[in-house]
């Protein structure tokens, strides 16, 4: 079982060291590459943007609270800002992408093998990898990025709604929190994780895809293995980027 997992593991991060070459090589598959992204966008954006005003409102409420049982109220609309930004954002978007870009991919993908026409491109001389599954990487990381600013912004307006609104805050002191807890390097972070994952995403929907055991039902159970294997990878990377980049960038003011 061991022997079996390390194994996967390695053909895992072999498709992903391939694909990583392949998108330098050419021709580059431009429109396959745009129908995806304009697929992945349409049918994430609505989600995300929905997602993330509830997870800006408990972010807003439940540190608001806390502030105010620390006498620090001051501070809520930074604090609350930094961890849409910095955590929930990256994680919505990823977990969106996965669950719905990336079972679409993993399904797409899965179809076109078990009907052997990977294996007929193959035949032809023309790389699956670089035909079909780059250019959904690729797609997978632009909506990542994008829907990362969209989730930012539109989580922060939710909780700037909710705290003033709801527990009595002030703009001023919402707004003067911010800029003083906030750096640059919190939107960076933010955009490299939601980068980072959508690569992962794309990467995992794909091997899955490519591998599909037992016929119709196996891609079935190939795209339900994708999104579970995604999601486990997203939570430990976003631990791993996120000790490293309080590690390295310093608070403000500190």
């Amino acid at each position: 079982m061991i022997t079996g997992a390390l194994r996967q593991t390695g053909r895992l991060f072999a498709l992903a060291a391939e694909v990583g070459r392949s998108i330098f090589r050419r021709p580059f598959q431009f429109r396959e590459f745009v129908e995806q992204f304009w697929f992945i966008a349409s049918i994430t954006i609505l989600p995300a943007a929905l997602v993330s005003i509830p997870f800006g409102a408990v972010i807003a409420l439940q540190v608001g609270s806390l502030t105010q049982q620390l006498g620090a109220q001051s501070f809520t609309g930074g604090a609350s800002v930094l961890a849409v930004i910095q955590q929930a954002s990256p994680l919505i978007v990823a977990l969106l992408i996965a669950g719905a870009g990336g079972s679409a991919i993993c399904a797409d993908l899965g179809s076109r093998k078990i009907r052997e026409e990977l294996d007929a491109m193959e035949v032809m001389g023309v790389s699956p990898v670089q035909r079909l599954v780059v250019p959904r990487v690729l797609a997978t990381m632009g909506v990542a990025v994008l829907l990362n600013g969209l989730v930012s912004v539109v989580g922060t307006l939710g909780g700037y709604f909710f705290n003033v609104i709801l527990q009595g805050g002030t703009p001023g002191a919402y707004l003067s929190s911010f800029s003083a807890l906030a750096q640059l390097p919190d939107l960076y972070i933010s955009e490299f994780k939601a980068l980072i994952f959508g690569f992962i995403a794309g990467i995992v929907a794909a091997y899955r895809g490519l591998n599909p055991r037992g016929g119709p039902k196996g891609v079935g159970d190939a795209v339900n293995q994708s999104v579970v294997i995604t999601f486990m990878l997203l939570f430990f990377v976003n631990m791993v980027l996120t000790a490293v980049y309080l590690h390295i960038v310093p608070p403000k003011g500190g």
